[in-house]
């Protein structure tokens, strides 16, 4: 596997995981921006994981998103609430990395970890289906 598609994918997979772990760890020390920025990034990287099957990456984020929205979400393969996960979670890092007087909520970072979480979950299954993940790993 070494150089492959299925390293890469396994290896954007474990960014994804690291990020969501910081994501964690900023909510619990009230660093509510903060996990909102890293709760997207579980998302974003968990969906260049899956991108990387199809050998596409941008250096855009709106490119990733729009690869992945139309490739694994408009064909079937993802359901449609995970192009409304991605949304939410990249409108909140926006704000919260962008807006100088933005004041994330504890709740709004909580949702937002959750989601990430609800995210990584569809990703790993799929990961499964397809030889990348032999488990899901818990954070």
């Amino acid at each position: 596997m070494a150089g492959s598609v299925e390293e890469l994918s396994l290896y954007r997979y474990e960014m994804s995981r690291d990020a969501l772990s910081d994501a964690i760890l900023m909510f619990e020390n009230g660093r509510y921006k903060n996990a909102l920025n890293r709760g997207y990034y579980a998302i974003f990287h968990a969906m260049r994981a899956v991108n990387a099957l199809s050998g596409f990456d941008s250096s855009k984020h709106s490119g990733v998103i729009a690869h992945f929205n139309h490739n694994y979400v408009k064909e079937g393969i993802f359901p449609g609430n995970l192009s409304q996960i991605v949304r939410l979670a990249s409108d909140n890092r926006t704000k919260a990395d962008y807006l100088d007087f933005f004041v994330a909520s504890k709740e709004e970072a909580e949702k937002q970890i959750e989601r990430a979480k609800e995210f990584r979950k569809y990703i790993a299954d799929y990961l499964k289906t397809q030889g990348i993940l032999e488990s899901e790993d818990e954070v």
